[in-house]
């Protein structure tokens, strides 16, 4: 066996003894008890009686030995500001805040709703949070007010963290109005709102419920907060995930399993060393944000680039299509995080930018968040010089499912692969009906986890524990098996490939095609940038698929004969690597495809704008006229 196929092995067939060992990571007050319990399955209770905290584990314990090293690296391209925080400064900045939150009531168990845009006042919010014991919920800023309506009736919080505005591209989006609002639609009222003025928008205040920040932070300049040490299975935050209802699912985190969890991902996998810079271009609002921006590189002793802006525009707020390789060079960012949607973004920049920059630093990108197509991946990789790593896992799991552990085993990747499975995870492929697990190579199937799951994978649902195992536990015929609701294949050399939602597979005249693989072929083309498919209705075949493409050199939107002529190459192409069968009934031709602002493609909103339905909730759309530009295709067709 490979070095890695061992550590796996021992993970799965020896699993307490496993995650005994990489315990060691992360400092207890008290040790665990008993490893792991999973007497009622499919929960998971991991290092049951042990007890820590993960703000101490994040900031407290480095201060000694690096208490003068960066810990918080701030950039925002919005406003034009750099700063960074030793971890000496982002201790005094978190406990600041603490004692702020502990003032307005703020205790154990109570929850605080943080609706922030990307500055360190959010790290700090997160993080105060964590050191007093009260849960944390994370909401994406500028969520529309019925959306964040939802998440505080179904949260409760006491206090909610917001700011006056954010800002993206230039635009000022004002947070204060969507909240007021939202607090108005909600059954639930907080006791109090703490506010982050940075004036970019003007904010009133409602007497007696909002607070200045910056007004109790003065109050608290010389706060001393101790960590509250908390049971390992206490929970530490929650984060709302969209479900195939329209109630949001509150995913529920614990403190002792995702610390560890983390730890051991930073070095395993990420390769991450204290003292080092880790770049994540996620939000916080999203689980790469609290992840892989805020616990994983403090932990790990990193510092950890914050990042708010676009990836194309600079710090003084004019294009530049190179501002994260300059903040790769000046920072010497060794890991970055980013996503497949981002890449793809830079993929219309001049590709000198790649090569203009001082990158030595970086040992690996890695990208997750979507399935990541194999031009992307080349194009960057060969832009870059450096190992490109997909990475697979969701909301629910909090930490990579499917990768490359290269941290304990260089591996080599495979375009268009996420990898192997990690440690702690038992991942099957089974049939969907039958429940057989299919074990032959490039057999199709949905992707399952057999229990107990590892650390720092999701306890339950908020409050719901019925809802968590109905969803995820009792989808797949026969077994209790967590389904992931995607649909996946196995190679001979045990790596896996991601073809979809098991919900985005279409049937056309009966037969099965993942709009993944259809994706796949069409990016292929050398006048593709980016590509969705959805399945439409039809009445002949059940379903057909349609394309939209947004080609490179943007001439097939406006002219016909070139849209004709690019159309057809498409179908060529699809036609030759997956048959007739596979070929899309149109493809059209568009400048932008409908995403949510944390750059997930908006699938079913194209699908149903196709079959001339109601498209839902667009509250996390980043562009409506990309929408509308679908709708008039669609109509005028």
């Amino acid at each position: 066996m490979s070095r890695y196929e061992e550590f796996y092995r021992q993970s799965v067939d020896a699993p307490e003894a496993f995650w005994a060992e990489q315990a060691q990571l992360i400092d207890w007050q008290a040790p665990a008890e008993q490893i792991l319990d999973a007497s009622q399955p499919p929960f998971a209770r991991w290092f049951v009686g042990g007890t820590t905290n993960l703000c101490h584990n994040a900031v407290d314990r480095h201060l000694a030995a690096r208490g003068d090293q960066p810990a918080l690296i701030f950039v925002s391209t919005e406003t034009g500001v750099e700063k960074t925080y030793s971890f000496k400064e982002l201790h005094a900045e978190v406990q600041r805040t603490a004692a702020s939150l502990v003032e307005l009531g703020v205790g154990k168990g109570d929850r605080v709703l943080i609706y922030m845009p990307m500055i360190p006042e959010a790290a700090f919010a997160m993080l105060a949070c964590a050191r007093i014991g009260a849960i944390h919920c994370v909401v994406f800023g500028g969520f529309a007010s019925g959306s964040l309506a939802t998440r505080i009736e179904d949260a409760e919080p006491k206090v909610v963290v917001s700011a006056d505005a954010g800002s993206r591209g230039g635009k000022v989006i004002a947070y204060k109005p969507l909240l007021d609002e939202a607090i108005r639609l909600s059954k639930y009222k907080p006791a109090a709102v703490l506010l982050t003025d940075r004036g970019l928008a003007p904010m009133d205040l409602t007497a007696g419920r909002d607070h200045l920040a910056g007004e109790l932070r003065r109050k608290h300049l010389d706060a001393q907060v101790p960590c509250a040490w908390l049971a390992a299975t206490d929970i530490s935050y929650t984060i709302y995930t969209s479900g195939t209802t329209g109630k949001p699912k509150g995913v529920q985190r614990d403190v002792g399993g995702y610390a560890v969890a983390l730890a051991a991902s930073m070095k395993h996998i990420f390769d991450g060393r204290a003292g080092e810079t880790y770049f994540s271009t996620s939000d916080i609002g999203w689980v790469v944000g609290h992840s892989y921006i805020v616990y994983g590189p403090l932990i790990a002793g990193m510092a950890t680039l914050m990042y708010e802006g676009l990836p194309t525009q600079g710090i003084d707020r004019q294009p530049d299509g190179g501002i994260w390789w300059r903040l790769v060079e000046k920072y010497k960012v060794t890991v970055m995080f980013s996503a497949p949607t981002a890449v793809r973004v830079l993929k219309k920049q001049d590709p000198a930018l790649l090569k203009k920059y001082d990158l030595s630093s970086l040992r690996a990108l890695f990208l997750a968040g979507e399935p990541l197509d194999e031009p992307t991946a080349r194009w960057i990789s060969e832009g870059l010089g450096v190992p490109i790593i997909d990475n697979y896992w969701q909301t629910e799991s909090g930490w990579p499912m499917i990768t490359i552990a290269n941290g304990v085993e260089a591996k080599p990747s495979k375009f268009g692969s996420p990898g192997v499975p990690m440690y702690g995870y038992r991942i099957k492929i089974l049939h969907e009906s039958t429940g057989e697990e299919l074990t032959a190579p490039n057999e199709k199937g949905v992707v399952v986890v057999e229990g107990p799951t590892p650390p720092g994978f999701m306890q339950t649902v908020w409050k719901d524990d019925a809802r968590f195992v109905g969803t995820y536990w009792k989808s797949v015929p026969g077994k209790m098996v967590y389904s992931t609701f995607d649909w996946g294949i196995r190679d001979e050399d045990g790596y896996f490939y991601i073809l979809g939602r098991t919900d985005d597979v279409i049937n056309v005249a009966g037969h099965r095609l993942g709009t993944r693989e259809i994706e796949e072929s069409i990016s292929g083309h050398a006048n593709v940038a980016e590509v969705a498919v959805v399945g439409v209705a039809d009445a002949l075949k059940g379903q057909v698929a349609m394309a939209f493409v947004v080609p490179k050199d943007g001439i097939a939107v406006t002219d016909a004969d070139a849209a004709r002529k690019l159309e057809g190459e498409i179908m060529k192409v699809v036609a030759d690597q997956l048959g007739a069968l596979a070929r899309p009934a149109r493809v059209r031709f568009v400048s932008g495809l409908p995403k949510t602002r944390s750059g997930k493609l908006l699938r079913r909103a194209i699908q149903a704008v196709c079959e001339q339905r109601d498209p839902g909730d667009l509250t996390t759309i980043d562009d409506p006229a990309t929408l509308q530009q679908i709708r008039q295709l669609v109509s005028s067709a």
